[in-house]
């Protein structure tokens, strides 16, 4: 059996975690237009950043007026955390939360429910969301259509969740998506942060939710 000890060292590069960390976040400082920005804002945005590699994607980012005081305070509070799929709720960091993120997708009686009303399992989902809406925290990082569901499910009277981050990835309904939720959060009465376009997925989704928990515990970059 080799141990990492006995490898010889070939390549030269960084292998501390903390290191790479705090160097990336500098350069992604470096790199980034973060004025205009809050403290809290300005730590979601790096890690978006940072999950995309693309530093021009900070100008998509919308927050809503108060978002990440919202977001901050629902998950000091232990406010449930509510996932599209399975990859978001993986993706929170679980060191800095005392409640497991919950996620329906793979329920049992999602697929029941998506069958029967002729719609997809993400859509369906939503259904099993109605007794932890309140309060929430919602992570939305791949299914369009869950974005879409959950905006006509509190249009029509369901519990508002504290904070939406509805940051779907793809090319059909995506954009439109996301699109929606800016337009319709102040008539609706949620508070969102959103990455407008294309661009998103599972890994940005949960970066952003794992950015409030930091500063929530002072980490801050």
């Amino acid at each position: 059996m080799t141990s990492s000890d006995d490898y010889q060292c070939n390549y030269q590069y960084e292998n501390n975690p903390q290191a790479i960390e705090q160097d990336s976040f500098r350069q992604i400082r470096e790199l980034t237009d973060l004025s205009g920005l809050s403290l809290d804002q300005q730590q979601v945005v790096m890690r978006v950043v940072h999950s995309l590699g693309l530093p021009d994607v900070a100008e998509q980012v919308r927050f809503s007026a108060n978002a990440t005081q919202a977001g901050r305070e629902a998950l000091a509070n232990n406010g449930a955390i509510l996932c599209d799929v399975e990859m978001v709720k993986q993706g929170v960091t679980k060191r800095m939360i005392t409640q497991a993120p919950l996620c329906f997708l793979n329920d049992p009686r999602t697929a029941e429910l998506a069958k029967s009303k002729g719609e997809t399992r993400s859509m369906a989902a939503l259904s099993l969301w109605q007794d932890d809406l309140a309060g929430s925290v919602v992570l939305i990082g791949n299914a369009p259509t869950a974005l879409f569901r959950l905006l006509e499910m509190i249009e029509q009277g369901a519990p508002k969740p504290a904070l939406i981050i509805g940051m779907p990835v793809g090319f059909v309904g995506a954009a439109e998506s996301k699109e929606a939720l800016w337009e319709a959060h102040e008539k609706l009465g949620v508070e969102c942060i959103t990455l407008l376009g294309r661009m998103g997925g599972s890994a940005v989704t949960s970066a952003s939710c794992n950015a409030l928990l930091r500063c929530n515990i002072g980490e801050y970059y």
